[in-house]
């Protein structure tokens, strides 16, 4: 495949050599310091387009790739509230997207444990839980995405939940947390490229569930393969379409 970058950071290059390694050619490089370059024309060369760029330049990007007709896959998270437009736009213009909050194969089975475990947690009510999720500092979003999946899927499995809660460490503390929220706990520390624990806490006993990630790799490779997944198909899609959890 022929691939556009869009966002070429720390992600963005580690993505360009799992692309090549696997055989496919990067035409089009986006940063910063080059955002006219972005435009239909050159964005018409690739097969699709990997964007891993910023919050608020995400939307604006998925449009232009709609515009030129070319497939994308969408890592950047903090964009979810435009969601169901883009969802629309996407099946009104024929278009082709798919989206992840993390595209690491071990997040994505986490993910799925994560489920599991919180339909069994929801008929054992002495058990709390909460969320901590811990970052690099250059993370511009909080919480992060991933870890608003895994507490939107617990909300959804758990009754005595109804909605998330962000505390981010170290900022001035939020309203107390009611019995019906979820806290989600973020920390942002140098060089952490990405933990995620759930934790179930009664007065006898806590039950744990983490991912913790050792580097970027496998959430590049897992956009790159996400790209090659979505040859050939249109429609929207999310990274969960990719997968097909039995157990």
């Amino acid at each position: 495949m022929k691939i556009a970058l869009l966002g070429y950071g720390k992600m963005g290059q580690i993505i360009e050599r799992f692309a090549i390694e696997r055989g496919h050619e990067v035409v089009l490089k986006i940063s910063i310091d080059n955002l006219e370059d972005l435009n239909k024309a050159n964005l018409a060369q690739a097969d699709v387009a990997i964007d891993f760029s910023a919050p608020g330049a995400a939307v604006d990007n998925i449009y232009k790739c709609f515009e030129a007709q070319v497939p994308v896959v969408v890592g950047t998270t903090g964009w979810y509230g435009n969601l169901q437009q883009l969802k629309n736009d996407c099946a009104a213009g024929d278009h082709t997207l798919l989206y992840g909050s993390n595209f690491s194969i071990g997040v994505n089975i986490f993910f799925h444990l994560n489920k599991v475990l919180a339909k069994l947690m929801n008929n054992y009510p002495a058990y709390d839980v909460q969320v901590e999720e811990i970052h690099h500092t250059q993370k511009l979003d909080s919480p992060s995405g991933t870890a608003m999946t895994i507490a939107e899927d617990i909300i959804e499995a758990i009754d005595r939940k109804s909605e998330w809660l962000n505390e981010v460490i170290g900022t001035p503390i939020p309203d107390v947390v009611k019995n019906e929220q979820l806290l989600i706990e973020s920390h942002r520390i140098e060089n952490i490229p990405g933990t995620h624990t759930v934790v179930y806490s009664s007065e006898v006993d806590d039950i744990e569930i983490k991912h913790t990630a050792h580097s970027r790799a496998g959430f590049a490779l897992g956009a790159v393969i996400a790209a090659e997944w979505l040859q050939d198909k249109k429609g929207f899609y999310s990274i969960a379409d990719i997968f097909n959890f039995k157990a």
